[in-house]
């Protein structure tokens, strides 16, 4: 019996975790759409966000225009690190830490969303500073 309880938990400590790949496949898509803004392909960074947030933009160019004057960070980050991915009221939020080019860091919450095409951006709120270090 202790045996086959090894034997169990043994097996249940290898299996890949699925928390653990949704988390990789979401800062994949998260870096691949930070990199997109980098070389100013918005058309390739449209591509990450959620429909909804396509409906809401409409086009690539709108899209852009948005990241450039409100998320001037994200279009241009300098450093990129990736916190806690935390689950609230059933929505699935990624914490990013980017350091922009003046040396400044920001704290920024995405919010993700699985569709059937994979992971998808469904918005980003920047996190108040609250005077500490990140």
């Amino acid at each position: 019996m202790r045996n086959a309880l090894s034997a169990l938990l043994l097996t249940l400590l290898l299996l890949p975790n699925p928390a653990t790949a949704d988390e990789t496949a979401i800062q994949g898509v998260i870096s691949s759409q930070i990199e997109a803004f980098r070389a100013d392909d918005f058309v390739d960074a449209f591509d990450f966000a959620s429909p909804n947030i396509r409906r809401q933009f409409g086009t690539p160019e709108r899209f852009g225009r948005m990241v450039r004057q409100g998320y001037p960070m994200v279009h241009r980050p300098e450093t990129l690190r990736f916190g806690d991915l935390r689950e609230e009221r059933g929505r699935l939020w990624q914490r990013v830490i980017v350091t922009d080019a003046s040396g400044q860091t920001h704290l920024l919450d995405y919010n993700m969303l699985e569709t059937d095409s994979g992971w998808r951006i469904n918005g980003v709120v920047l996190v108040p500073s609250s005077g500490v270090g990140a």
